[in-house]
């Protein structure tokens, strides 16, 4: 599971692109230090269509097949509306893999807020897991 985020083709695969989005930039440098960023304007079936968002990220830690720590920023149309420390930690579970995701956000005027953020993430690892192969 741990791939599916240091793998740039394979995040891109189930992160970057979207039902709900046009992809406009996509890039990933997963080192410690590295940078990610996703660009994208949402398609007419959103309620904030034509809208452009960027999710920026700056990896703190990456600990192999056990944890990766960013910090994200979302701007909106070149605003920043949220700023969060999001905790990745992966360990086996019953021959299978288990993941504790931790997001630790501060939301500002115009943002979505944390439910819709938690609706993200589980959208988000659903589709991270359609792309897994079947263990």
């Amino acid at each position: 599971m741990f791939s599916a985020f240091a793998d740039a083709a394979k995040k891109e695969a189930w992160y970057a692109e979207s039902p709900t989005h046009e992809k406009l930039e996509y890039r990933l440098d997963f080192t410690r230090g590295g940078r990610e960023v996703l660009r994208a304007k949402m398609l007419p079936s959103t309620p904030i269509a034509g809208a452009v968002l960027q999710w920026s990220s700056e990896y703190a830690e990456i600990q192999p097949d056990n944890r990766i720590v960013f910090y994200q920023t979302t701007d909106l149309d070149g605003r920043c509306i949220s700023s969060a420390v999001i905790t990745l930690e992966f360990s086996d579970n019953a021959g299978g893999s288990r993941l504790a995701v931790t997001h630790q956000a501060a939301f500002f005027e115009g943002s979505d807020g944390p439910e819709m953020r938690k609706m993200g993430w589980e959208f988000l690892l659903s589709a991270m897991e359609a792309t897994l192969p079947v263990q």
